[in-house]
Order: structure tokens, then C-alpha cells, then sequence
């Protein structure tokens, strides 16, 4: 693919990125991203056919920056507790946006949820990436319960950046993180293994 093709494809992406975030998918039309993007509306459609094409292309780029934000987290902390715990600050240091305009994880996945069957594979990659991941650090700490831990970690979030959203309440969110990595801090680590 040549610079300027890849460059055009990226704006579009990068552009309906923001607008699904800021407006929802079912708001957000071809003609809006061509727009925000400054790419003639007949050049989208050499890139992509639908708009269910360019969605897809959104969900591709926000699983990638969820798992590039996880492995940083793993080349900057040693031990799965600090990940973890590196992992609520991150979510934290988005408290404003998320009261503005909810997860951009979470409510992606919940609009393309509620579409069809509900079962779109696609949109559950969204939080399985995070929830997968933190099932690891769990498991780190040999927890027994580590799926169980890392669904009680990731729905505590999502819930508290439903509330924060609904609410308009960014401190909502960095209350409860700061209570998330007292929780952390506070599971128990088997005796043989660091945390």
C-alpha cells in the first residue's frame, strides 16, 4: 500500500475513531468521517465498502491500543500487582473524557452488542483483550479465583465509567481508582511467588 493510500486509510480510521467515541456508531455516517477526516466522500469507498467496514477497522485500532497499553504495562512493571495497579491509573487518567463521553472500550462494545443477535464476536475483543490480561496478573499472584478477580476488576471499571459518564462526574472515577489499587494492594500473594 503506498504512503499517501495507508496515510488516507489512517485519517479515516483515526477520524471515525473520534466520532464513534464522541457521537456512537449508530450517528456517525460515512459522509461525517469522510469530513472530519478531509478525504472526499467517494475516496472512503476505495478504502472501505461499508460502514460496517470502517467500524470494524475502528474495533481492529482500539484492540491494538488496548494491547499496546498492556504491554507497556508489562516493560514497565515488574510485579503483576504494580500492572495491575498501572492499569486503574491509566483508566484513571482518562477520568475527564470518560465522564464526557463514557469508556471508549465499553460503550463501543455495548452499541455493536446490542446490534443484531448480540453475540458479535468482533465487539466482545473489545474487553476480552482486558480481561484476558488481567486474568494473567491474577494468575501471577496465584489466585485461585484470577477469572473471577479480573471480571470483578474490569466490570468495576466499566461500571464506574458508566456512573461517571451518566453523571458528568470525573471524580466518580478517580475516587474508585483510588480504591481499586487499595484493593489490589491487599489480595494476598502465595508465598513462593513476588507481587
Amino acid at each position: 500500500m503506498s504512503e499517501q493510500r495507508a496515510g488516507k486509510r489512517e485519517r479515516l480510521v483515526g477520524a471515525a475513531e473520534e466520532l464513534v467515541y464522541r457521537q456512537g456508531v449508530a450517528a456517525t455516517t460515512l459522509a461525517h468521517i469522510a469530513e472530519a477526516a478531509d478525504v472526499p466522500l467517494g475516496n472512503v469507498y476505495y478504502y472501505f465498502r461499508t460502514k460496517e467496514d470502517i467500524v470494524g477497522a475502528v474495533v481492529k485500532a482500539r484492540v491494538e491500543q488496548t494491547a499496546a497499553t498492556l504491554a507497556e504495562l508489562e516493560g514497565r512493571h515488574r510485579s503483576p500487582k504494580a500492572r495491575l495497579k498501572g492499569l486503574v491509573d491509566v483508566l484513571a487518567g482518562r477520568a475527564e473524557e470518560t465522564a464526557r463521553f463514557g469508556c471508549p472500550y465499553g460503550t463501543l462494545a455495548a452499541e455493536l452488542a446490542k446490534r443484531a443477535d448480540g453475540t458479535d464476536p468482533v465487539a466482545a475483543d473489545l474487553l476480552r483483550v482486558s480481561l484476558e490480561w488481567a486474568e494473567e496478573q491474577f494468575r501471577a499472584i496465584d489466585r485461585r479465583a484470577a477469572r473471577d478477580l479480573a471480571v470483578e476488576l474490569i466490570a468495576t471499571y466499566e461500571g464506574v465509567a458508566l456512573l461517571a459518564h451518566t453523571l458528568g462526574r470525573p471524580d466518580v472515577l478517580t475516587r474508585q481508582a483510588r480504591r481499586l489499587r487499595r484493593w489490589i494492594d491487599e489480595l494476598p500473594v502465595t508465598p513462593s511467588r513476588t507481587a
